[in-house]
Protein backbone atom coordinates (compact mmCIF):
# COMPACT_ATOMS: atom_id res chain seq x y z
CA UNK A 1 0.00 0.00 0.00
CA UNK A 2 1.32 3.34 -1.00
CA UNK A 3 -0.57 7.07 -0.16
CA UNK A 4 -0.50 9.60 -3.23
CA UNK A 5 -2.72 12.14 -4.85
CA UNK A 6 -5.24 10.40 -6.88
CA UNK A 7 -8.54 10.63 -8.88
CA UNK A 8 -11.86 9.61 -7.69
CA UNK A 9 -14.86 9.00 -10.09
CA UNK A 10 -18.33 9.08 -7.86
CA UNK A 11 -21.96 7.88 -9.70
CA UNK A 12 -24.75 10.03 -8.29
CA UNK A 13 -28.10 10.17 -9.59
CA UNK A 14 -26.52 8.54 -12.97
CA UNK A 15 -23.78 11.57 -13.35
CA UNK A 16 -19.93 10.72 -12.65
CA UNK A 17 -18.17 13.03 -10.94
CA UNK A 18 -14.55 13.64 -10.77
CA UNK A 19 -12.46 14.42 -7.71
CA UNK A 20 -8.74 14.27 -6.67
CA UNK A 21 -7.75 13.58 -3.01
CA UNK A 22 -4.52 13.53 -1.44
CA UNK A 23 -3.34 10.75 0.67
CA UNK A 24 -5.17 8.30 -0.61
CA UNK A 25 -4.64 4.67 0.27
CA UNK A 26 -3.76 2.88 -3.26
CA UNK A 27 -3.37 -0.83 -4.03
CA UNK A 28 0.55 -1.26 -5.47
CA UNK A 29 -0.51 -2.94 -9.14
CA UNK A 30 2.27 -5.62 -9.13
CA UNK A 31 1.99 -8.10 -11.85
CA UNK A 32 0.61 -10.61 -9.94
CA UNK A 33 -2.54 -8.66 -8.73
CA UNK A 34 -2.77 -8.21 -12.17
CA UNK A 35 -2.93 -11.40 -13.37
CA UNK A 36 -5.52 -12.28 -10.67
CA UNK A 37 -7.89 -9.24 -12.79
CA UNK A 38 -7.08 -10.52 -15.90
CA UNK A 39 -7.40 -14.45 -15.31
CA UNK A 40 -10.24 -13.70 -13.48
CA UNK A 41 -12.10 -11.67 -16.37
CA UNK A 42 -10.47 -14.10 -18.78
CA UNK A 43 -12.94 -16.98 -17.40
CA UNK A 44 -15.99 -14.83 -17.16
CA UNK A 45 -15.45 -13.69 -20.76
CA UNK A 46 -14.82 -17.05 -22.37
CA UNK A 47 -17.46 -18.93 -20.47
CA UNK A 48 -19.68 -15.89 -21.71
CA UNK A 49 -18.46 -16.43 -25.24
CA UNK A 50 -19.65 -20.10 -25.16
CA UNK A 51 -22.86 -19.95 -24.78
CA UNK A 52 -23.06 -18.58 -27.69
CA UNK A 53 -21.93 -21.97 -29.74
CA UNK A 54 -25.17 -23.43 -30.23
CA UNK A 55 -23.80 -26.51 -30.91
CA UNK A 56 -21.92 -26.57 -27.71
CA UNK A 57 -19.36 -28.10 -29.52
CA UNK A 58 -16.28 -25.23 -29.55
CA UNK A 59 -13.56 -25.04 -26.69
CA UNK A 60 -12.09 -21.76 -25.81
CA UNK A 61 -9.20 -22.12 -28.26
CA UNK A 62 -11.36 -22.58 -31.19
CA UNK A 63 -13.21 -19.52 -30.76
CA UNK A 64 -9.92 -17.72 -30.46
CA UNK A 65 -8.75 -19.37 -33.73
CA UNK A 66 -11.94 -17.79 -35.19
CA UNK A 67 -12.16 -14.35 -33.97
CA UNK A 68 -8.30 -14.23 -35.25
CA UNK A 69 -9.40 -15.19 -38.73
CA UNK A 70 -11.88 -13.01 -38.99
CA UNK A 71 -9.68 -10.19 -38.06
CA UNK A 72 -6.82 -11.15 -39.72
CA UNK A 73 -5.69 -9.96 -43.57
CA UNK A 74 -4.41 -12.50 -46.57
CA UNK A 75 -0.95 -12.94 -45.66
CA UNK A 76 -1.65 -14.17 -42.22
CA UNK A 77 -4.22 -16.35 -42.26
CA UNK A 78 -2.28 -19.72 -43.13
CA UNK A 79 -1.61 -22.47 -39.72
CA UNK A 80 1.37 -20.92 -39.41
CA UNK A 81 0.07 -18.05 -38.57
CA UNK A 82 -2.55 -19.03 -36.30
CA UNK A 83 0.07 -20.93 -34.63
CA UNK A 84 1.77 -18.03 -33.91
CA UNK A 85 -1.11 -15.60 -33.12
CA UNK A 86 -2.13 -18.40 -30.45
CA UNK A 87 0.96 -18.96 -28.95
CA UNK A 88 0.50 -22.92 -29.34
CA UNK A 89 2.12 -26.14 -30.71
CA UNK A 90 1.56 -26.67 -34.32
CA UNK A 91 -0.22 -30.14 -33.30
CA UNK A 92 -2.74 -28.22 -30.93
CA UNK A 93 -3.36 -25.63 -33.50
CA UNK A 94 -3.80 -28.40 -36.22
CA UNK A 95 -6.40 -30.37 -33.94
CA UNK A 96 -8.25 -27.02 -33.44
CA UNK A 97 -7.95 -26.23 -37.30
CA UNK A 98 -9.01 -29.68 -38.04
CA UNK A 99 -12.29 -29.20 -35.36
CA UNK A 100 -13.07 -26.23 -37.01
CA UNK A 101 -12.73 -27.76 -40.37
CA UNK A 102 -15.41 -30.47 -39.91
CA UNK A 103 -17.96 -28.66 -38.02
CA UNK A 104 -18.06 -26.09 -41.00
CA UNK A 105 -16.39 -23.28 -39.63
CA UNK A 106 -13.77 -22.62 -41.90
CA UNK A 107 -12.69 -23.73 -45.51
CA UNK A 108 -9.05 -24.17 -46.91
CA UNK A 109 -7.91 -22.83 -50.10
CA UNK A 110 -4.66 -22.94 -51.73
CA UNK A 111 -2.81 -20.24 -52.77
CA UNK A 112 -3.10 -18.90 -56.21
CA UNK A 113 1.11 -18.51 -56.40
CA UNK A 114 2.13 -21.19 -54.13
CA UNK A 115 0.23 -24.31 -54.08
CA UNK A 116 1.84 -25.52 -51.34
CA UNK A 117 0.74 -22.48 -49.13
CA UNK A 118 -2.96 -23.30 -47.48
CA UNK A 119 -5.17 -20.36 -46.47
CA UNK A 120 -8.03 -20.23 -43.90
CA UNK A 121 -11.43 -18.28 -44.52
CA UNK A 122 -14.27 -18.33 -42.77
CA UNK A 123 -17.55 -19.82 -43.75
CA UNK A 124 -20.96 -18.32 -43.32
CA UNK A 125 -21.53 -20.35 -39.85
CA UNK A 126 -18.00 -18.94 -38.77
CA UNK A 127 -18.78 -15.12 -39.25
CA UNK A 128 -22.19 -15.70 -38.07
CA UNK A 129 -20.67 -17.09 -34.51
CA UNK A 130 -17.89 -14.48 -34.48
CA UNK A 131 -20.40 -11.90 -34.80
CA UNK A 132 -22.90 -13.23 -32.01
CA UNK A 133 -20.03 -14.30 -29.98
CA UNK A 134 -17.51 -11.70 -29.71
CA UNK A 135 -17.39 -9.59 -27.86
CA UNK A 136 -19.29 -11.66 -25.42
CA UNK A 137 -22.47 -9.89 -24.07
CA UNK A 138 -20.77 -9.18 -20.46
CA UNK A 139 -17.96 -7.38 -21.41
CA UNK A 140 -20.13 -4.88 -23.20
CA UNK A 141 -22.37 -4.51 -20.18
CA UNK A 142 -19.36 -4.43 -18.00
CA UNK A 143 -17.64 -1.46 -20.33
CA UNK A 144 -20.82 0.09 -21.17
CA UNK A 145 -21.53 0.55 -16.86
CA UNK A 146 -17.76 2.11 -16.96
CA UNK A 147 -17.88 6.46 -17.27
CA UNK A 148 -16.71 7.17 -21.16
CA UNK A 149 -12.80 8.69 -19.70
CA UNK A 150 -12.18 5.59 -17.80
CA UNK A 151 -13.45 3.06 -20.80
CA UNK A 152 -10.49 5.42 -22.95
CA UNK A 153 -8.19 5.02 -19.83
CA UNK A 154 -8.74 1.10 -19.61
CA UNK A 155 -8.24 0.87 -23.37
CA UNK A 156 -5.30 2.67 -23.68
CA UNK A 157 -3.80 0.89 -20.54
CA UNK A 158 -4.32 -2.42 -22.01
CA UNK A 159 -2.96 -1.55 -25.18
CA UNK A 160 0.29 -0.52 -23.17
CA UNK A 161 0.48 -3.55 -21.31
CA UNK A 162 -0.06 -5.60 -24.39
CA UNK A 163 3.09 -3.96 -26.57
CA UNK A 164 5.01 -4.64 -22.86
CA UNK A 165 4.78 -7.96 -23.03
CA UNK A 166 5.11 -8.76 -26.58
CA UNK A 167 8.03 -6.32 -26.71
CA UNK A 168 10.04 -7.87 -23.52
CA UNK A 169 9.35 -11.50 -24.61
CA UNK A 170 10.64 -10.59 -28.02
CA UNK A 171 6.44 -11.45 -29.70
CA UNK A 172 5.13 -10.95 -32.87
CA UNK A 173 2.85 -7.82 -32.75
CA UNK A 174 -0.22 -8.96 -34.69
CA UNK A 175 -1.16 -5.23 -35.21
CA UNK A 176 -3.24 -3.43 -37.32
CA UNK A 177 -2.45 -2.66 -40.87
CA UNK A 178 -2.64 1.00 -40.48
CA UNK A 179 -0.19 1.02 -37.50
CA UNK A 180 2.70 -0.62 -39.33
CA UNK A 181 5.56 0.76 -40.96
CA UNK A 182 5.58 -0.79 -43.86
CA UNK A 183 2.28 1.06 -44.52
CA UNK A 184 2.08 3.84 -47.64
CA UNK A 185 -0.40 5.92 -48.00
CA UNK A 186 -0.94 6.68 -51.73
CA UNK A 187 -3.35 8.99 -51.46
CA UNK A 188 -7.64 9.02 -52.05
CA UNK A 189 -7.83 6.13 -49.82
CA UNK A 190 -4.91 3.85 -51.30
CA UNK A 191 -2.20 2.25 -49.47
CA UNK A 192 0.54 0.46 -50.39
CA UNK A 193 2.71 -2.56 -48.41
CA UNK A 194 6.33 -1.73 -49.42
CA UNK A 195 6.94 -4.76 -47.35
CA UNK A 196 5.20 -7.07 -50.45
CA UNK A 197 4.48 -4.58 -52.66
CA UNK A 198 0.97 -5.39 -52.45
CA UNK A 199 -1.85 -2.36 -52.82
CA UNK A 200 -4.13 -1.95 -50.13
CA UNK A 201 -7.80 -0.65 -49.91
CA UNK A 202 -9.03 1.09 -46.41
CA UNK A 203 -10.54 -2.65 -45.60
CA UNK A 204 -7.23 -3.90 -45.74
CA UNK A 205 -5.62 -2.05 -43.90
CA UNK A 206 -8.06 -2.49 -40.96
CA UNK A 207 -6.98 -5.76 -40.45
CA UNK A 208 -3.98 -7.05 -38.22
CA UNK A 209 -1.27 -8.85 -39.86
CA UNK A 210 1.49 -11.66 -38.99
CA UNK A 211 4.20 -9.13 -40.69
CA UNK A 212 3.22 -5.66 -38.48
CA UNK A 213 6.26 -3.82 -37.49
CA UNK A 214 5.61 -0.87 -35.15
CA UNK A 215 6.79 2.58 -36.19
CA UNK A 216 9.10 3.09 -33.60
CA UNK A 217 10.40 -0.37 -34.93
CA UNK A 218 8.89 -2.31 -32.12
Amino acid sequence: MRTRTAPVIVSVAGRWYFFHLTNVMTLSMDAGLIYEYLERISHLLRANARRADSDGMLQPVQLEALHYLSRCNAYSNTPAAVTDYLGLTKGTVSQTLRVLESNGYVEKQADEKDGRVVHLLLTRKGRGLVESAIPPKNLRLGVDDLPPPMQEQLGTALYQLLGAIQRSNQLKSFGVCRTCRYNASLGQDSFRCELTGATLTPSDVTRICREHAGRDGG
